[in-house]
């Protein structure tokens, strides 16, 4: 794959600033301003109908914003062509679907779409591309076989080898551990893990386990009250105050024995008390 730049290099390339965003006239977040950091994971953290989802749309130009403007590198993303933008960031929403009968490796070619014209046929480097993609996401050995014959956790690499064929230095996914179960969960987590730490992709994910963003992120950017609560490391942003403001539940924070991650421990009343 083509090279990608080094974590940090630089400023940020995907930024908000006074950022209000979306639906008609209905805003869900005002003034709204982050940097993505270059080379690392964001995990994008907040109580349902908070607008994470919404703000990862708008960051990758799905959603227009009400006010302010996404910057990608440097520039307002409105200006950018479709394409060029196809071949920066890729963003996979939650929950996506194929046609029947589509087996992995025609789902990853797809992705390759961006970088070739109209009637133009796929070249020896975009087949180059698309097996290096099936075999970071280990779906090497499952490329003639339909989609829906594969597990959630396979599926769910499949969908993210065609991404990852869009060569982009940026990937956006919008909770790509939904619906699975907790062997498939960490399945996906640890391929985005390797991604980003083998290939310094920026990633961008929509997280609802806060124990996996502090985990797997670099970086937490917390929404809440209709904006940005806060944002930071994982181990100075994860606090029971900032549990308590951004989900309304008491919770205890302590050091995970196994990494020294935060791990976040909710306090519920007992139904008999």
């Amino acid at each position: 794959m083509s090279d990608l730049p080094s974590a940090d290099s630089g400023p940020s390339r995907l930024s908000s600033k006074d950022l209000s965003l979306g639906y008609a006239t209905a805003k869900i977040l005002e003034h709204v301003d982050i940097a993505i950091p270059n080379g690392k994971i964001t995990a994008l953290i907040g109580a349902n109908g908070s607008g994470k989802s919404t703000l990862l749309k708008t960051l990758g130009r799905i959603l227009q914003p009400i006010d302010g403007t996404v910057f990608l590198d440097g520039k307002t993303i409105a200006g950018w062509s479709s394409r060029d933008i196809a071949r920066t960031l890729a963003l996979l929403p939650q929950g996506p679907v194929s046609p029947d009968g589509l087996t992995v490796r025609q789902l990853c070619r797809f992705g390759r779409h961006p970088h070739k014209g109209m009637l133009s046929r796929a070249t020896r480097h975009d087949e180059e591309v698309v097996e290096q993609a099936l075999a970071a996401t280990g779906l090497a050995d499952l490329t003639e076989r339909p989609l829906e014959r594969l597990s959630g956790g396979q599926r769910q690499r499949a969908w993210i080898a065609m991404a990852l064929a869009q060569e982009t230095p940026i990937l956006l996914l919008d909770e790509p551990t939904t619906y699975l179960d907790i062997a498939h969960q960490l399945e996906v987590l640890e391929l985005l893990k390797n991604l980003n730490r083998k290939q310094g992709r920026t990633i961008v994910m929509v997280v609802h386990d806060l124990n996996h963003a502090a985990q797997y992120a670099d970086h937490i950017v917390a929404v809440a009250n209709g904006g940005v609560h806060a944002a930071g490391r994982p181990t100075e942003l994860l606090t029971p105050d900032l549990i308590k403001a951004v989900f309304g539940i008491h919770a205890v924070v302590v050091s995970n024995p196994v990494d020294g991650t935060p791990l976040c421990l909710p306090i519920v009343k007992s139904c008999d008390a």
